[in-house]
C-alpha cells in the first residue's frame, strides 16, 4: 500500500472568542480561503462504508483519507491521506475489490470504478497555525481551521500532520493540549462536514452509513458514530 501522510485531528465547535484566544496563545492567521469540496462514491457508499474518503477540492487535486493504524481513540481521529494520483488509484483498486487497469489518473478510472459525485459544498475557512513550545525544536506544528459550510455549519478543527506512527502520541497530546486551552470539552466530538451534508441533503445514503457505524460501534466499542465518520 502506498503511503502517505498521517494526520491527527480533533473536531470542535467553534465559539466567538476561539480566534481572539489563538492569538492570545501566539497563533499566526495564515489565510482565508473559500474552496468546494466534492466527494465520490459508489451508489452503494462502498468507500464511506469502509472509512475511505474521497474528495476533489477545487483548484487543488484529490485526495483519499485511509483509516491509521494506532488505534486512536475517540474523540480524536487519525488518517493516512494520500494526494499522489497513482497511490489513490491504487488504493482504490483495493478497497473497492476491483482489477487494476493501469496507471490512469483518478479521473480516469471514476466511471470503471462506479464511482460518482455525491457531495459538493462550498467552504470558508480561516486557518491558523502555532507552536505550543517553541523551544522544543520536535514540538509538532499544529493548525487550526476554522470553517463555515454554504449551507450554515460551522466546525472547528485541530490537527498535526506526522510522518510516522511513533510521533502520533506526542501530536495527540499537543491537540488535547490545545483543546483544554481553547475550552474545548473533553468528549466533545461535533460530526465532520460531509456528515452534516448528508444528514440534512441525502438523508437516505446517511442512514446508510449510520447503520454501519452503529453496527461497528456494537462490535467494536467506538463511541458515537458521527464521530467516526471522516
Amino acid at each position: 500500500m502506498a503511503q502517505g501522510l498521517i494526520e491527527v485531528e480533533r473536531k470542535f465547535v467553534p465559539g466567538p472568542e476561539t480566534e481572539e484566544r489563538l492569538q492570545e496563545l501566539g497563533g499566526t492567521l495564515e489565510h482565508q480561503v473559500t474552496f468546494r469540496d466534492s466527494y465520490y462514491d459508489t451508489p452503494e457508499l462502498s468507500l464511506m462504508r469502509a472509512d475511505h474518503w474521497l474528495r476533489q477540492r477545487e483548484n487543488s487535486g484529490w485526495e483519499l483519507k485511509c483509516p491509521g493504524t494506532a488505534g486512536v481513540s475517540e474523540p480524536h481521529a487519525e488518517y493516512r491521506e494520500l494526494t499522489a494520483e497513482p497511490a489513490i488509484v491504487a488504493q482504490l483498486y483495493q478497497v473497492l475489490g476491483a482489477e487494476a487497469l493501469g496507471a490512469e489518473g483518478v479521473t480516469a478510472v471514476l466511471g470503471p470504478l462506479g464511482l460518482q459525485e455525491v457531495a459538493s459544498f462550498v467552504t470558508d475557512r480561516s486557518a491558523w497555525k502555532l507552536v505550543l513550545s517553541r523551544a522544543d525544536k520536535e514540538e509538532p506544528l499544529l493548525t487550526v481551521d476554522l470553517d463555515t459550510t454554504d449551507f450554515g455549519y460551522a466546525v472547528g478543527e485541530i490537527e498535526a500532520v506526522v510522518h510516522k506512527e511513533a510521533e502520533v502520541p506526542v501530536a495527540l497530546e499537543k491537540i488535547n493540549k490545545l483543546s483544554s486551552m481553547l475550552g474545548v470539552l473533553a468528549q466533545e466530538t461535533p460530526p465532520a462536514k460531509l456528515i452534516v451534508y448528508l444528514q440534512r441533503f441525502r438523508p437516505q445514503d446517511y442512514q446508510r452509513l449510520l447503520e454501519v457505524y452503529s453496527s461497528r460501534e456494537k462490535l467494536q466499542g467506538t463511541k458515537d458514530a458521527d464521530s467516526t465518520l471522516g
